[in-house]
């Protein structure tokens, strides 16, 4: 009697064992949780901690929603039948592609956390730092001497009553930058804050259009959310190179080199009266380069911006401009120059020369000029900086 209570003991306990999950189940909250319990246990003690730093990656950068309960309903809806080695591939690739320091392989970084956001805190919680504001640091990535800075590095930083920097480690702070100007917003990125040596966010100019820049500026928003606290602060009116902005491709606009392109038929014999080709542009582009780079070189800056019709330059103002336009350059030294490509009345001109700022700093560069005719002439309408 008793090796028949023993076995059915066993067989109950094989049956409960047999019902665990091993699979994500999204069709509700509540299947959800259940679905990633099952699968946590299964885990090693260090390895559930790595799963549930997974899944915080994923709820944090890998879905589009506001609030947790939108993110955790987006994030069943994104692992529905996922695998634990299907997760954490997934959380390696989101933790990569924005850049967190983070890898399902690595010990533990983030601290303990559940997304559901429902257990016994721990009798230590990384992310409960004691923070009364935030600050923002804004530092220019340099540029070279013609066009000036690239873009911007944005930091938060937690600091005391004081005004100093808060000491913190293994947490995992969410932190979110907003970027808009003119009251307009241009878009929203996120990462994690670990400790005060966070690198904080980069901002390229070419990823900022150019037609949504008001007056060349720039407000930014920080947010940081620890246990207790959402910690914001705003930074208005930052200053942005106007040249660096991205700019569309203009239009092609057609000049008197273009013919009408509707064929005439002979109305005698009804053939088709063959076009005449387009007239082939006889200057060189190679002298219209020279002669730009010498005026650059002899500070006639108003002769140089009128060789070219390079909407990327702006107005002459900003062309000129002597910290983040051509008006910094004090001599040019052409050291080779070669036309490449040549043909249907666009051609690319090769540059390789040392530019010396009025500071006395030499850079050495290799350019391609972009050019198109214009009236048996040739304009440059792109630069671009190969080195």
């Amino acid at each position: 009697m008793k090796h028949i209570k023993y076995c059915l003991l066993a067989a109950l306990f094989m049956f409960m064992i047999g019902c665990k999950k091993t699979s994500v189940d999204g069709s509700s909250r509540k299947s959800f949780q259940e679905s990633i319990n099952d699968m946590a246990s299964s885990l090693p003690t260090l390895k559930q901690v790595k799963f549930n730093e997974a899944l915080y990656i994923l709820k944090t950068f890998g879905v589009e929603a506001d609030g947790d309960i939108a993110e955790i309903a987006a994030l069943g809806k994104l692992l529905d039948g996922k695998k634990t080695a299907e997760i954490f591939a997934m959380a390696d690739q989101v933790a990569q592609k924005n850049g967190i320091a983070w890898s399902s392989t690595a010990p533990p970084s983030l601290g303990e956390m559940n997304i559901f956001g429902n257990e016994i805190a721990s009798e230590k919680d990384p992310n409960d730092v004691d923070a009364a504001a935030l600050n923002i640091v804004v530092r220019n990535i340099a540029g070279d001497s013609l066009t000036g800075s690239k873009g911007l590095i944005v930091i938060p930083q937690l600091v005391d009553n004081n005004g100093n920097k808060v000491s913190f480690d293994g947490a995992a702070l969410e932190t979110i930058m907003e970027i808009s100007s003119g009251g307009n917003k241009i878009s929203t990125s996120k990462n994690l804050m670990q400790d005060p040596a966070f690198r904080g966010f980069t901002i390229m100019y070419s990823k900022l259009p150019k037609e949504k820049i008001f007056e060349d500026k720039i407000d930014v928003k920080l947010s940081v959310k620890t246990t207790k606290k959402l910690l914001q602060m705003i930074k208005t009116g930052i200053p942005v190179n106007g040249n660096a902005l991205y700019t569309p491709p203009a239009p092609v606009a057609s000049d008197s080199t273009q013919v009408n392109q509707n064929p005439e038929v002979n109305p005698q014999t009804g053939e088709t009266i063959p076009l005449p080709a387009p007239a082939k542009n006889t200057a060189d582009p190679k002298a219209t380069v020279t002669k730009f780079l010498n005026n650059l070189s002899s500070q006639n800056f108003k002769a140089a911006y009128e060789s070219a019709d390079n909407p990327n330059w702006g107005s002459y103002d900003k062309f000129s401009n002597p910290n983040s336009g051509f008006g910094s350059v004090k001599n040019i030294s052409v050291k080779n120059i070669s036309v490449p490509y040549n043909k249907d009345n666009s051609a690319n001109v090769n540059v390789t020369y040392d530019v010396t700022d009025k500071n006395g700093k030499t850079t050495s560069l290799n350019v391609t000029y972009g050019l198109k005719a214009v009236n048996n002439n040739w304009k440059i309408t792109t630069y671009k900086i190969n080195n």
